[in-house]
């Protein structure tokens, strides 16, 4: 150990001792007890990421991502430094070791290092070498490379970092996905693996304090796209001409601390968001540049920068939380309001309908304003799934942090305005626990289809007078959980009236299936043979595909041979897989890319006999241009003209009719393909649904 990493640690322990002095003034005994049980908090190791770590070396020349100086960089990487030119050198060699996937430049300027920075930096091939004439602090350096920067974006990155593969991609896609944000910093990490800081929290008096700091990364009050009060300018992006346009740092708070909270408050006083992105990980080594005691060197400008901050934003520090343990629920004061959505699973929005229109109704809850927050009811982890909701901005749960209901809402259940129960057997058990935890919240219950009225179709298809007797006390729990709930959310026109009959007294209002309209596709000629999707765990869809191949599809094969069948979705029973050997038939199973079925089969398939609510199978094709041949039970409440928008039929020959018919008439076919995308943008797009999400969900 030499003098310098002795020196680190003892201001970094004479600090901390300073600052909890500091807490017990401020925030008194109990508060700061629990603070310093959280500073030694130990997170295990199976929780903590495997990182990309280097260890200083011996300077040899290396080359950096850059750009032509002809042409424009996506983003310009400003790297202040004042000596320390090792842990310079291991930042510079973390950026080349892993290149972006956009272009970019990387500036580093030079605030006067007396080291040997001067001589080794410009030999570093690619490197934007900028050295000041004097030592100016923090601010003014990051200011001269803004100056100096030529990218759409600005990235202030501290050269005692080591930012991790695929870091800035992540940062810089963030401003595309959520529109409205003006800063977006990355979730900051201790060599360890612990966070060191998810955004971070303004209090009242003007005081900051980093968020999860110590917790484990993929903790899920932290791990998704969130607003915050400001994000640390150790790694901070935001475009590059509303930062000249603000200024950049203020530099009334030369030499350094504050600013980049500062230039958050700036940012969010103009209705932009500043967004933590916890997919983008940056290790830095805290203390490093500036040290942790507060009473001497630059770091000493903290408390009295702190001053001079809270006095310039004292108006709006009078809305900001007093210092509290629950940041979590402290945040959600950035939005309109704080949906709880809870499902039997997590949604894959690939591989049925229903999580299609769940996920789709978490985005348009996102675009109006609101914090979502999704509880699985088996408090499963789905890889890809779960995270594709952080991204999305939601608060998606699961274990082991959320190990069961009654705790998870005994902890959390004081934040909803508004909770969102797909299922009525997930409702049936949540509605006491919601009632207790959650008393301020409006209790929605969402059918997704009504369940009993499903079963007492299938149950009269085939004949069978158990599985009457069944739905009938699927009814019975239903209606109870409709009454029990304070509105009701149905999929259809045609479900809304049943329940004026079934549940008189029940608010019910109608939100629909939820999509994207993706546009025509392919015209006519380019496009060939007939699809079908959907997920096999449906019974109704077992029985469709079924029905289809052994009664439709060869009456179709006796007058188009050539015409194949495409049979796409997860789950395939061997009764579907079995359908692979028959002439013309291929059981594709789980596709993760529909869209080439989509925009290029000629044709969809909706042969089903029976089920409920609207199917999200003639939506999706309609979305794409894509004409459908359904039956009447497949077309239910979906405000579809047959021979105008669809073709209808239930019964085999006039089923293999009706397809042979669009199949080869060029005219029906374009009449069709127009009016089923009109009819989607109509009624089954994000925006038509956006009434009932402002009026129920959000009022």
């Amino acid at each position: 150990m030499n003098w310098t990493d002795l020196r680190f640690r003892v201001d970094r322990v004479t600090g901390l001792l300073a600052r909890g002095l500091g807490s017990l003034r401020t925030r008194g005994l109990a508060s700061t007890w629990r603070r310093v049980k959280k500073q030694f908090r130990r997170v295990p190791e199976a929780q903590r990421p495997a990182l990309y770590l280097l260890e200083p070396a011996a300077f040899a020349p290396f080359a950096v991502p850059s750009t032509a100086a002809a042409a424009m960089p996506a983003a310009s990487i400003v790297i202040p430094v004042f000596n320390h030119l090792a842990h310079t050198l291991v930042c510079l060699r973390a950026l080349a070791a892993h290149p972006p996937g956009v272009a970019v430049e990387i500036i580093v300027v030079d605030d006067g290092s007396s080291d040997g920075t001067q001589t080794v930096l410009p030999q570093i091939e690619g490197l934007r070498y900028r050295r000041r004439a004097a030592n100016g602090g923090f601010i003014a350096a990051c200011n001269d490379g803004l100056a100096l920067a030529r990218g759409d974006y600005v990235v202030f990155l501290n050269n005692d970092t080591v930012p991790q593969p695929g870091w800035l991609d992540v940062l810089l896609r963030t401003f595309a996905e959520h529109p409205g944000t003006g800063i977006v910093g990355a979730q900051l990490l201790y060599p360890d693996g612990r966070l060191q800081e998810s955004g971070g929290i303004v209090w009242n008096d003007g005081s900051a304090d980093k968020l999860a700091r110590l917790h484990a990364a993929d903790e899920p009050a932290f791990n998704h796209v969130r607003r915050v009060d400001y994000v640390s300018g150790a790694a901070l992006a935001m475009p590059r001409a509303l930062c000249v346009e603000m200024g950049g740092f203020d530099p009334a708070y030369a030499p350094a601390f504050y600013e980049d909270t500062d230039l958050a408050m700036r940012v969010r006083a103009r209705g932009l968001h500043v967004l933590v992105q916890p997919a983008s990980w940056v290790v830095h080594l805290e203390g490093v540049t500036t040290g942790t005691d507060e009473r001497r060197g630059v770091k000493a400008h903290q408390p009295r920068n702190r001053q001079r901050f809270a006095e310039r934003w004292q108006a709006v520090l009078g809305t900001h939380p007093r210092h509290s343990d629950d940041p979590v629920s402290s945040g959600d004061r950035h939005y309109r309001r704080t949906v709880l959505v809870v499902d039997a699973l997590t949604p894959q929005p690939d591989r049925d309908s229903g999580s299609l229109r769940l996920f789709n109704l978490m985005r348009l809850l996102r675009d109006e304003g609101a914090h979502v927050v999704f509880l699985p009811a088996d408090h499963g982890y789905e890889g890809r799934y779960t995270r594709d909701l952080q991204q999305l901005g939601v608060e998606a749960w699961h274990r082991p942090w959320s190990k069961n209901s009654p705790d998870w809402l005994r902890r959390n259940g004081h934040r909803f305005d508004t909770v969102v129960v797909s299922r009525h057997y997930v409702a049936r058990e949540l509605l006491p626990l919601l009632r207790r935890h959650a008393p301020r919240a409006k209790i929605v219950f969402d059918t997704v289809d009504l369940h009993y009225l499903r079963e007492r179709r299938g149950a009269e298809v085939d004949g069978n007078a158990a599985l009457l007797r069944a739905a009938e006390r699927t009814r019975a729990r239903e209606l109870e959980v409709i009454a029990r709930s304070d509105v009701t959310l149905v999929v259809s026109a045609a479900e809304r009236d049943l329940l004026a009959t079934d549940a008189p007294g029940a608010q019910v209002e109608i939100l629909s299936n939820l999509h994207d309209v993706a546009g025509p596709g392919l015209p006519f000629a380019a496009r060939h043979d007939l699809v079908f999707v959907g997920g096999f765990r449906h019974p109704p869809n077992v029985d469709a595909v079924t029905w289809f191949v052994d009664a439709v599809f060869p009456r179709v094969r006796e007058r188009l041979p050539d015409v194949r069948f495409h049979c796409i979705g997860g789950d395939v029973p061997d009764a579907i897989a079995a359908l692979a050997s028959r002439a013309g038939v291929t059981v594709h199973g789980y596709v993760a890319d529909i869209a080439p079925y989509m925009d290029g089969a000629r044709l969809a398939v909706a042969p089903l006999r029976y089920g409920a609510g609207v199917k999200g199978k003639v939506n999706l094709s309609m979305a794409h241009g894509q004409p459908v041949v359904a039956t009447a039970c497949a077309v239910e409440g979906m405000h579809l003209r047959a021979g105008e928008d669809v073709l209808v039929a239930d019964d085999a020959a006039g089923f293999a009719d009706a397809v042979v018919r669009a199949y080869t008439d060029p005219v029906l076919w374009a009449r069709l393909a127009a009016n089923g995308l009109a009819n989607v943008e109509r009624h089954f797009s994000l925006d038509a649904g956006r009434d009932v999400v402002r009026r129920v969900l959000l009022a």
